[in-house]
């Protein structure tokens, strides 16, 4: 064992140390002789980082500008001249001269008219001969392009312009301008005006690379001038910037200049010290941008190099040599795993194992662990028929590959040689007209399951199954035609229902699928035997039926369902009416249409369902909830499940018809007492007032002639006679308790005169109000005296 761990140590370090150590020297000559390359190549990234940053800035000014000039706001402006009289349109210009600040570091723009002599900037406008820079701008108009670049010295203005076609100035540029021609006509030297953008110099020195370690950058124009670099570094240069100037015409010449700018290099011999040049003309000005380093400092870093590649090296090999030890051990583990196993599963025999080969006592083990396996395949034989049911079930739902029953056919016995294949699903019909009640349902599933095993042969037939309320069973068909098959899946059905008949006197029905040819289309089959099933709802029970027939027996039904929609209509009416017997015969009515007339038979029971919402919508109109007409979801589950038209009619009767009116009855009688009672305390508030059934019902929100209907209903008198009996009523009290005069009283009881009020009050109680208000202040009984009232003449 110890020597076997030797070997993979020895192994390990061998093929992890002479490739560290090849490498380290390698790389080392490698890295001394490419840094300068490296170097150089970090260089020119920087440089180009340094020119996209640079450009970029003048691009976006050049947009500007272009935008700018060409705007309908200037183009008008360019044809007339402005005086301050025009300050509407100067201030529109100034406005747009200053968003073009906001957008870039421009920090000075001028518009400038040559042809009527005024120029705009961010400070005012004024005339073009009175400005300092006059001669500046009349000289950009000079120029002969009508689009360019141009640095300025603050010193030089008001002396002699300075741009860069022209000689370099001793100084350092203080600004750049961007200068266009306003129109832009290529070549010409009399243009209407123009646009000049300024920035500072310092903003574009700011976007050179900063804090550069390895050297200086810089920028030379297209006169070679480095307009950028203080006087010191100008002169520093002054050889290097000649001959990059030189080049860059050369280059020119030979036709090179529109081509996309190309970094090159080479190296310079300065005061005292070597330099690697590298530089990049732009394309967009004619710029060309400049980095010096000092070759000095690019070797300087090969020392470190060398020390970095020995360090690298014996780090690399004080890993390898960790990971060898740790990499053997890891190795060897599976082995000494194993070993240990082959140990605790050895019989306990007494033998002397200590001086055999570790891989001898792991074979001993691994035929230990085989006849092992062996007796478990015996003890699984005695649970083949739940295997098998459990692999049909994966099968009926999808998930068995034909690949895997391949594998499992052998083992379980399933039929091997068979050349198409039909579904058989079982279900039980109505339980209440047997003599079986509805818990019976799964023990009698069961019980025909069992049947079909003993009276189907095995090399027909797949192992039969109980898969929700159906017993399902595969069979093997012989034949692949599929007229034969399906006279094959007839007689098979057949003689179960028969037997079932026979020997349970229980009603079955069976659906059968479409014969098929590979296993994976079992599930789709299992869908047709169910839908096929679903042809009970119009033929009956006690029947079978192929998915074929039952495809067949649909019709064109499209024109039902306005009728379907009727009949719902007149049965949600009587179920308002509280009428259980119409609405019993018009339920008939409209299963009759569904069932019998529709071109969808299989999809009954979503109008079914849509059927018993609407009658469910009738119970929450009138406040009634829900949960007091059906027990829950549990009941919508159990009307899903019912197949049969007898079901389904029970259902609507006991389940949703019987309870539904009951609660509505008992809603209305309580609504109307509750209806009728508020009107009474409208009447008694509003006595006083002007009241009629229409007034009321538009307190109450409701109609008219329902209001006097429930009115009626409640207190058996009509809403107009009470309202009056009460204001008779309300009379004596005002007459015996108030001082208000005859006519007072009758005004405020709504009468249109006198006479009428005295009329009425007479033809209720015999007297007029005055004579009751006269004998209620006698104290005598108002009732008395309008009897003796009624007889006098």
């Amino acid at each position: 064992m110890h020597k076997y761990l030797t070997r993979l140590l020895t192994y390990s370090l061998l093929l992890g140390a002479l490739p560290a150590v090849l490498i380290g020297i390698i790389s080392y000559y490698i890295a001394a002789h490419d840094i300068k390359d490296k170097v150089n190549e970090a260089n020119e990234q920087l440089l180009a980082q340094t020119q996209l940053r640079v450009e970029q800035t003048l691009r976006s000014m050049e947009l500007s500008a272009m935008q700018f000039a060409n705007s309908s706001l200037v183009q008008a402006a360019m044809d007339k001249p402005l005086t301050a009289e025009d300050f509407m349109e100067v201030r529109s210009l100034m406005t747009e001269l200053f968003q073009l600040q906001t957008q870039t570091i421009i920090n000075q723009a001028y518009l400038v008219n040559l042809e009527h002599n005024w120029m705009i900037s961010h400070q005012a406008l004024d005339t073009l001969w009175n400005h300092p820079e006059s001669a500046e701008f009349l000289s950009y108009a000079r120029n002969g392009r009508d689009f360019f670049w141009s640095s300025v010295n603050l010193d030089s203005i008001g002396k002699a312009p300075g741009s860069e076609e022209e000689e370099a100035p001793e100084k350092p540029a203080d600004m750049i301008r961007l200068v266009q021609k306003i129109p832009m006509i290529p070549g010409s030297t009399t243009p209407k005006g123009l646009l000049v953008l300024q920035i500072s110099a310092a903003d574009i020195k700011s976007l050179l690379t900063p804090d550069n370690v390895l050297g200086t950058q810089y920028i030379l124009d297209r006169s070679g001038s480095a307009f950028l670099s203080p006087v010191e570094e100008m002169r520093r240069y002054e050889a290097v910037n000649l001959r990059i100037s030189s080049q860059v015409s050369r280059l020119s010449e030979e036709g090179a200049a529109g081509l996309e700018p190309v970094t090159r290099f080479f190296y310079s011999e300065l005061t005292g010290w070597k330099a690697g040049i590298t530089y990049r003309t732009s394309s967009l000005n004619g710029w060309t941008y400049v980095s010096v380093v000092s070759v000095a400092d690019i070797t300087r870093e090969s020392s470190k190099i060398a020390w970095a590649t020995v360090l690298a090296s014996l780090l690399i090999l004080a890993v390898v040599l960790l990971l060898s030890l740790l990499g053997t051990r890891h190795m060897y583990r599976p082995i000494r795993r194993l070993l240990e196993f082959s140990k605790r599963v050895a019989p306990a025999d007494g033998r002397d194992r200590t001086g055999r080969n570790e891989l001898e006592l792991i074979q001993e083990s691994l035929q230990l662990l085989s006849a092992s396996r062996n007796q478990l395949d015996k003890e699984m034989e005695s649970q083949t028929a739940h295997l098998k049911e459990f692999y049909m079930l994966k099968l009926f739902t999808g998930q068995m590959s034909d690949d895997e029953y391949l594998r499992k056919s052998a083992m379980y016995g399933f039929p091997a040689e068979w050349k198409s294949l039909g579904v058989l699903s079982l279900q039980i019909d109505l339980l209440p007209d047997s003599r079986f009640q509805e818990q019976d349902r799964e023990l009698l599933l069961f019980a025909v399951n069992n049947m079909v095993v003993e009276l189907l042969p095995p090399h027909s037939r797949f192992s039969p199954i109980l898969l929700n309320d159906s017993q399902v069973t595969l069979l093997a068909l012989t034949t692949d035609d599929p007229e034969a098959g399906k006279a094959m899946l007839y007689s098979f059905a057949e003689t179960v229902r028969s037997k079932v008949e026979q020997y349970l006197k229980l009603p079955v029905s069976i659906g059968l699928s479409r014969p098929f040819a590979q296993l994976s289309g079992t599930v789709n089959a299992y869908g047709e035997s169910l839908a096929a099933l679903k042809a009970r709802i119009n033929l009956g029970t006690d029947i079978i039926v192929h998915y074929d027939d039952f495809m067949v027996r649909k019709g064109s039904g499209s024109a039902v369902y306005s009728r379907l929609k009727l009949v719902e209509e007149q049965l949600a009416q009587s179920v308002r009416e509280l009428k259980p017997g119409k609405a019993e015969e018009e339920l008939r009515e409209y299963m009759g249409m569904l069932l019998d007339e529709s071109s969808d038979r299989a999809e009954y029971h979503i109008p079914l369902l849509q059927l018993a919402m609407r009658l469910l919508e009738i119970a929450q109109e009138q406040g009634v909830p829900v949960s007091q007409v059906l027990e829950g979801e549990k009941e919508i589950q159990r009307f899903l499940r019912l197949q049969t038209r007898e079901e389904l009619l029970l259902w609507f009767q006991t389940r949703l018809f019987a309870p539904l009116i009951q609660l509505l009855a008992e809603r209305n009688e309580h609504q109307y007492t509750n209806i009728a009672q508020q009107m009474a305390d409208i009447i008694h508030s509003h006595y006083d007032k002007e009241l009629s059934l229409e007034s009321c019902a538009a307190m109450m929100h409701f109609h008219p002639f329902y209001l006097s209907r429930v009115f009626k209903k409640e207190m058996g008198i009509t809403f107009s006679d009470y309202v009056a009996e009460y204001r008779m009523n309300m009379a004596k009290i005002l007459l015996e308790t108030t001082d208000l005069k005859i006519a007072e009283i009758g005004a405020k009881l709504q009468y249109k005169n006198n006479s009428a009020f005295i009329r009425s009050f007479r033809k209720v109680h015999g007297i007029t109000p005055g004579q009751y208000r006269e004998h209620a202040e006698k104290g005598g009984s108002p009732a008395n005296d309008a009897a003796e009232g009624g007889e006098k003449p």
